[in-house]
Order: C-alpha cells, then sequence, then structure tokens
C-alpha cells in the first residue's frame, strides 16, 4: 500500500464578513420539494443553502459506477450501497456519490439515513475536488460521520478523512495504490484500483 499520511489542524471556521444569506431548515427544503419547486434543478441542501450540483460527465459517472459496484461485491450482505441518493444531516441534505449504510432498505422507505445509518461516505471528484475537500469535508465531519473518501478521477488517487475530535477530522491519507479497510469494516480489504474500473 502506498499511502500519504498528514495532520489536519483542527481550526475553527472563521466567520465571514459579508451579508447573511437566508438558510433553509430540512422542513423548508422538504416542502419545497415536494411542491414540486426543484423538480427541473439539480441541488442539494449543504448547511442550510441551496447548491447547484456540477453536472455528472463521463469520467464521474464511470468511476462512480466501477466503486459502487465492486463495492456491494465486497460489503454484500454486510451493508446497502446508495448512489447518488440524499442522506439527512441536522442542516443538510447532500447526495453523496456512494453512501454505505445500514440494512435493510426498508427502513428508508419514508426517510433518508441519518448520520447513525451511514458508515461512510464517498464523493467522486473531476472538477468539484477543492469543494469536496473542503465544504463537504467539513459539513460530513460536523455531522459526526466518522470516515469520509475523497475519490480524484484526475489524479487517480482516494483521500480519506477520519479520525474526528470536536466535529473536525484530524487524519487524512491519500491512497493511490493497494487497498483501504474501512473503520466498519477492518476485515475487509477494498482495492484502490477497483474505482478506476480494473477488473480484481
Amino acid at each position: 500500500m502506498q499511502a500519504q499520511e498528514k495532520t489536519i489542524s483542527a481550526q475553527p471556521n472563521q466567520a465571514a464578513s459579508e451579508p447573511l444569506l437566508m438558510r433553509w431548515t430540512i422542513e423548508d427544503y422538504h416542502r419545497l420539494v415536494d411542491s414540486g419547486v426543484l423538480a427541473n434543478r439539480q441541488v442539494e441542501l449543504i448547511n442550510g443553502n441551496l447548491v447547484e450540483m456540477a453536472p455528472e460527465g463521463a469520467p464521474h459517472s464511470s468511476t462512480t459506477r466501477s466503486g459502487a459496484d465492486y463495492l456491494r461485491d465486497r460489503l454484500s450482505g454486510k451493508a446497502m450501497i446508495s448512489e447518488a441518493h440524499p442522506i439527512t444531516l441536522s442542516a443538510s441534505e447532500p447526495e453523496p456519490d456512494i453512501a454505505v449504510v445500514k440494512s435493510p432498505r426498508s427502513q428508508y422507505r419514508d426517510r433518508h439515513p441519518f448520520p447513525k445509518d451511514v458508515f461512510f461516505l464517498i464523493e467522486v471528484s473531476n472538477s468539484t475536488l477543492t469543494y469536496d475537500l473542503t465544504t463537504k469535508r467539513d459539513t460530513y465531519a460536523e455531522a459526526n460521520i466518522q470516515e469520509y473518501w475523497v475519490v480524484d478521477v484526475v489524479t487517480c488517487q482516494i483521500h480519506v478523512f477520519r479520525n474526528l475530535e470536536q466535529g473536525v477530522y484530524t487524519e487524512e491519507t491519500i491512497f493511490r495504490t493497494g487497498s483501504i479497510k474501512p473503520l466498519s469494516f477492518p476485515a475487509v480489504a477494498i482495492r484502490v484500483d477497483a474505482f478506476w474500473g480494473v477488473e480484481v
């Protein structure tokens, strides 16, 4: 395994000297969704703000599909793999590219997965790398998601964030080859190259 590890300083978010934006609650957002106003818009709720999602190109789709199929095989009977569907946090309802969540599927008929249902989350990044490594990372850390991966399509490497302290990930490891053992499934090795469609 080739990995690069570094420590992240746990710095509180600095308040920006900008006009305050209107914040949407989860309930507000659900009413918008139910009303059909957002039917033709690709948006997600992040920290009370409606954020338009970037269009999905072919490399992004291929990487997500390869990774999700592989995870379904490796975690069969242990977890459910959800692709680009919402999870509900306290002030956000993002749609991570891949969410590894608890079974059974039937518990999500009337709600989306909550943080307590999540084993780990994965964002696949092509044009959104900085956003996924900052805003998305902080959003998931504050929600107490124990493990978060960012799959960088351009450089073919995976950033793995762990070790939560006061709502901040303090450990980032970058994998370029080898395998990753998720915190929730330490006996399962996830091949890095499986995300690039390599037969394993």
